[in-house]
């Protein structure tokens, strides 16, 4: 699957992943309000085997086969450093 990375310009380390490009009908009004604009940050191969640096590429698959996107947000311990 091709995958897409966009960055929040809102939330300091969120991302948006998805499969359809710049096309943003399929994610829901209010997710977008609170990300803000999404800037495309990269593009990649994603496989089930794939290693990221918060999940698998086996979840972030089968969250924008089932809802359309998959959202990087930061760890707790993260937000509170």
């Amino acid at each position: 699957m091709q995958c897409f990375v966009y960055r929040s310009t809102r939330r300091d380390d969120t991302y948006l992943l998805t499969d359809r490009g710049e096309t943003f009908e399929h994610i829901p009004g209010e997710l977008l309000q609170h990300l803000g604009r999404l800037e495309f940050a990269f593009e990649f191969a994603l496989t089930p085997e794939r290693s990221l640096a918060r999940t698998d590429g086996r979840t972030v698959i089968d969250h924008i086969e089932r809802n359309g996107y998959y959202l990087q947000m930061p760890d707790r311990d993260y937000e509170s450093t």
